[in-house]
């Protein structure tokens, strides 16, 4: 099964859970997910090639005791099901982090099986 897979960082600082808010979260979360098919696109020339998103895997620059990270890797997933219905039904994983390059929010990382 031919996959593509690629990682991408949103740009909004600080962690959720302090000074970022579970909604600002998910709004990263779905920049990085814009960000992510825009590669899609540009390593195949057209989102129609791509069959079905296979997984994507999420991690959340947060406070040691935030525990909402699902919730803002749901935008993410949530634009893979707007932008491919069915086809962007996915497995996911979600991860806490101490911290992440650049000072990111979120990363959101996907594999895409594609024809």
């Amino acid at each position: 099964m031919p996959s593509l897979t690629n990682t991408l960082t949103s740009n909004v600082p600080l962690k959720l859970g302090a000074g970022v808010t579970t909604e600002q979260g998910y709004a990263a979360a779905q920049g990085c997910a814009v960000n992510l098919l825009t590669q899609v696109k540009a390593a195949l020339g057209d989102l129609d090639k791509v069959v079905r998103v296979v997984r994507l895997g999420g991690f959340v620059n947060s406070a040691p005791d935030y525990l909402d990270g699902p919730k803002v890797l749901n935008g993410a997933s949530d634009l893979m099901v707007t932008a491919f219905g069915d086809k962007g039904r996915h497995a996911r994983t979600t991860v806490g982090v101490a911290s992440l390059p650049a000072d990111a929010a979120v990363e959101v990382e996907g594999i895409f099986e594609v024809s």
